[in-house]
């Protein structure tokens, strides 16, 4: 276990007033999530953050008023189940079962097709796509059968964070279909600028920011030389003759997706996902500059890539306390910091 930012402490006189959030994370998350500049606001404004150890149970670590967490054992599911039924008013962020849904590519984004988003000139959707189970199912036989056509992009069902579960490739024949280890997902690849918008959600606070992404792909990219490459690849290819300025003025010059359309979204997720923290992936199709993919979803993302983190989840972490302190808990978890403030 590697070295948690130590967590200053209020005068023993202002301890109970305090909102303690404790944090249960991997060390890599602790090292990249809780850098002292978070640690420091959200203390000026009163909340203690709190590291959990995850060697020793949760019910003997003090007094904690919300956990979150980015843990996925067994035990810890048994632990913060014997801590809520000691803790009945503390917070858990987020339910297990609900994160888990976004541990499985087949079943991600179904939810964004049944969303309300009532924008009339932006359109949402997902691009097509295909799980495959086993070696029984014929690949190409898949592809036909769900309309998608090559170039395809490659991508391992479970996605947990692993190291395993980034290893995505691009294919662009049925030649590279061959060396293919299922259960995967086969996703249609939609030229998108070479742009893609990263949108990070912390309960009803959103904020958008614009990555750099995949080339548009065209013959002239790769011609047929290639049946299969991995993402790291291609990014490698198309940045041989490409200075950094020309990817920052590419990036520069794509026009940000409205902010009332990317905040309806992000709030219609949390509220069908029942999540609080994640961000989603989204790309606008070059063929239709109204249209909007979600290509994917991750729980607990890296917010310290984010502008102003520190004061986005510091007021997230303020809106957590004020339900809590206006005994609006038990609560939908999604519903952390919207308009109503109404418990379920």
């Amino acid at each position: 276990m590697s070295e948690s930012v130590a967590v200053r402490e209020p005068p023993e006189s202002l301890a109970s007033e305090r909102f303690r959030i404790g944090y249960a994370l991997a060390p890599k998350k602790v090292q990249s999530f809780i850098q002292p500049s978070l640690v420091d606001h959200a203390f000026q404004r009163g909340v203690d953050l709190v590291h959990v150890d995850l060697d020793k149970p949760l019910v003997e670590q003090g007094r904690l008023d919300c956990v979150i967490h980015k843990v996925y054992s067994e035990d810890w599911r048994n632990q913060l189940d014997d801590f809520s039924l000691q803790n009945p008013s503390a917070v858990i962020i987020d339910p297990l079962d609900a994160i888990s849904r976004l541990h499985n590519r087949r079943s991600m984004l179904e939810v964004v097709n049944d969303l309300n988003v009532s924008s009339e000139s932006e359109i949402l959707g997902i691009p097509k796509q295909v799980f495959i189970a086993d070696d029984s199912e014929s690949l190409s036989g898949a592809l036909t059968r769900e309309g998608l056509r090559f170039p395809v992009i490659v991508k391992p069902l479970i996605a947990n964070g692993s190291a395993g579960s980034h290893q995505m490739f691009l294919v662009f024949n049925e030649e590279g279909l061959k060396d293919l280890k299922p259960p995967i997902v086969l996703q249609e690849f939609v030229n998108h600028g070479g742009v893609i918008f990263k949108v990070y959600v912390a309960g009803k606070h959103v904020q958008c920011v614009k990555r750099r992404s995949l080339p548009d792909i065209s013959e002239a990219n790769f011609g047929t030389s290639a049946n299969l490459l991995p993402f790291s690849q291609i990014s490698n290819l198309t940045a041989q003759g490409s200075s950094d300025d020309s990817f920052a003025k590419l990036i520069e010059g794509a026009e940000m997706p409205p902010l009332s359309f990317v905040t309806e979204v992000a709030n219609e997720l949390r509220r069908a996902l029942k999540l609080n923290l994640f961000n989603f992936d989204m790309i606008r199709d070059s063929r239709a500059g109204n249209r909007y993919l979600v290509i994917d979803i991750n729980y607990f993302p890296g917010y310290a890539k984010m502008p102003s983190y520190e004061t986005i989840l510091t007021e997230f972490f303020l809106d957590i306390a004020h339900l809590k302190k206006n005994s609006l808990y038990p609560f939908h978890r999604s519903e952390i910091g919207s308009k109503d403030d109404k418990p379920a």
